[in-house]
């Protein structure tokens, strides 16, 4: 059975939004070997529209940056009942039924399903008990605005610390699994 893994780089203050802004300047070596090994350990990504169409328009205008050859030809997935086709290379899209499609999808044989960005479709993971574990590199910097992972609204969710390891940069790579029953 293959798990379900949302990884997430998040400011001190929860934010997710545009990491591009001000997660650059926390990227080290430990950073770069973590993020190389949830790469290696899945084969598919789960976005939401959003984020999907963010990433479609952006790797495959970077051929050579580092994580673009995984990101272009891993299997995706995107959650959506407004899309009507997904072009990036190795793309389907999941509009009815959800809940069952990814439930089949963690049933298959295979390595890890990664979800990123994608934060409605993560609150909507954890409602709904799909989630397997949560990976967030917490960089230490304080934002002040912009969109949050749990926003209002999320219910109460224990989650059990995995593991957590402090970086040289001063990330904070945090893994969680939401407590079952």
């Amino acid at each position: 059975m293959r798990k379900l893994i949302v990884s997430e780089f998040l400011t001190a203050d929860g934010v997710m939004e545009s990491p591009h802004e001000w997660h650059g300047a926390y990227f080290d070596e430990d950073m770069a070997g973590t993020v190389a090994a949830q790469m290696a350990a899945s084969d598919a990504l789960l976005l939401g529209r959003t984020t999907y169409e963010g990433f479609a328009a952006a790797w495959p205008a970077m051929p050579d940056a580092p994580g673009a050859d995984h990101m272009n030809n891993v299997a995706k997935y995107v959650v959506s009942t407004t899309l009507e086709k997904a072009d990036w290379n190795n793309s389907t899209v999941i509009g009815a039924d959800p809940a069952a499609a990814i439930s089949r999808l963690k049933e298959q044989d295979g390595g890890d399903i990664t979800v990123m960005g994608s934060a409605t479709l993560v609150q909507w993971l954890l409602r709904e008990g799909l989630v397997d574990q949560i990976e967030l590199l917490v960089d230490p910097v304080v934002i002040g605005h912009g969109k949050r992972l749990f926003q209002d609204g999320l219910e109460r969710t224990p989650l059990d610390v995995v593991s957590s390891r402090m970086f040289g940069s001063g990330v904070h790579h945090v893994v969680y699994a939401p407590k079952r029953g």
